[in-house]
């Protein structure tokens, strides 16, 4: 009885032994098992960081040599794929304030791909004027320190205390630099009224056209900038609301002894007017001695655009002169707006041939830039700009 016992113990503790030996070698079968999981999945992660860091370095090479070609066909006056900044630059929508977001807190920022990188800033006292007409974003507000501010699209177009620079240097450039005094003018553009009120202060001058496309922007200016706008009230203007391009499809060539295109940045429908067939319109238009001046950029932020307009300019207008003056203005972007003047024939611009009469006594007012010495001065550029120009 006693040895059945203890055989009979001996194959319990036999069995006991058997069930600890299957349950730790389980046990370490599925320790090992989740290692080797472990280990396939570190692995994996391992070669999709790689490949992820390797597709990172290789996107970030490829766009660093996408913005170098690009900054390389902006410097020969291309845009990507060849296309030229002009052209891809008419083919986008023109942004509007509200739209930029550029009024926050108080402050206007003058927000757009023309100067991508910088913004220039006005604070605001109220909003005078805000509307869109079947054209274009309309806002008129009153700064703190510029008076009243007329912004279409978003971008600055005149303001109350420095307007006097650009509309005195776009009107009395191509007037003071005809040969013979001009009888009639057209002015392309310039809504606000303000080439028109420099064109009268030449008395020699017989008719004074505008072609404006938005006819809200001179209401406008009637209603906030009046001392722009009385250059409507003279008895030589007759205007046309219609495309300017349009407008010079049905005029008479030789029609007129200068042309003055006092236009917006060259973003949507505003690009045509800086395109060839716009200038071989203008050029059929003017006189034999004619002179157009068009409004030509900043030597700071758009030179590939003025190598550009130079170019075409300098095609169209191959029998005769091409040149770039500028003028200072704080509120337009980088403080300096310039202006690409051309004629049918040989025309030394920098020199004036045509004196306004003493302006002291106008009802107008003096001139309070252009004069000159201004006028000589203006044609003077910077050794880069020179050179960008082949000048």
């Amino acid at each position: 009885k006693r040895e059945e016992e203890r055989e009979e113990d001996e194959r319990s503790q036999s069995s006991s032994s058997s069930q600890n030996f299957r349950a730790a070698a389980a046990a370490a079968a599925a320790a090992v098992e989740v290692e080797e999981r472990a280990h396939e999945e570190s692995s994996r992660i391992r070669v999709l960081s790689t490949g992820a860091a390797k597709l990172a370095l290789e996107l970030k090479k490829k766009k660093k040599k996408k913005k170098k070609s690009l900054m390389m066909k902006a410097e020969e006056g291309g845009g990507e794929g060849g296309e030229s900044r002009l052209n891809h630059l008419k083919s986008q929508d023109a942004p509007t304030a509200s739209e930029n977001g550029s009024i926050r807190d108080g402050w206007f920022a003058e927000l757009s791909e023309m100067w991508p990188g910088q913004a220039f800033t006005l604070k605001m006292k109220k909003t005078l004027f805000h509307s869109r007409s079947k054209y274009q974003d309309v806002l008129v507000f009153e700064s703190e320190e510029y008076g009243n501010v007329l912004v279409l699209d978003g971008v600055i177009q005149c303001t109350d205390r420095d307007e006097f620079s650009y509309q005195e240097m776009i009107t009395h450039l191509p007037l003071c630099s005809l040969p013979v005094a001009a009888k009639k003018v057209l002015v392309i553009g310039g809504g606000d009224g303000g080439v028109l009120r420099e064109i009268t202060r030449h008395k020699q001058v017989e008719v004074i056209e505008i072609c404006e496309l938005d006819e809200m922007v001179p209401q406008v200016a009637k209603d906030y900038f009046p001392k722009m706008a009385v250059g409507f009230d003279d008895p030589r203007v007759t205007c046309h609301f219609e495309d300017g391009f349009k407008f010079l499809k049905n005029v008479e060539p030789g029609t007129y002894d200068a042309i003055i295109v006092d236009s917006s940045d060259p973003v949507g429908p505003a690009a045509s007017l800086f395109q060839k067939p716009f200038f071989d319109l203008v050029h059929r238009a003017l006189s034999d001695t004619g002179v157009v001046c068009t409004q030509a950029e900043s030597i700071w932020l758009h030179m590939d655009i003025i190598q550009e307009l130079h170019q075409l300019c300098k095609e169209v207008f191959s029998t005769g002169s091409v040149s770039y003056a500028y003028c200072t203005i704080p509120t337009y972007p980088s403080g300096q707006i310039g202006f690409m003047m051309s004629s049918k024939s040989e025309n030394a611009f920098r020199e004036p041939k045509q004196q306004l009469a003493d302006q002291s006594s106008s009802h107008l007012g003096p001139l309070k830039y252009y004069s000159s010495d201004i006028h000589k001065a203006a044609f003077v550029l910077p050794e880069f700009a020179k050179q960008s120009l082949n000048l």
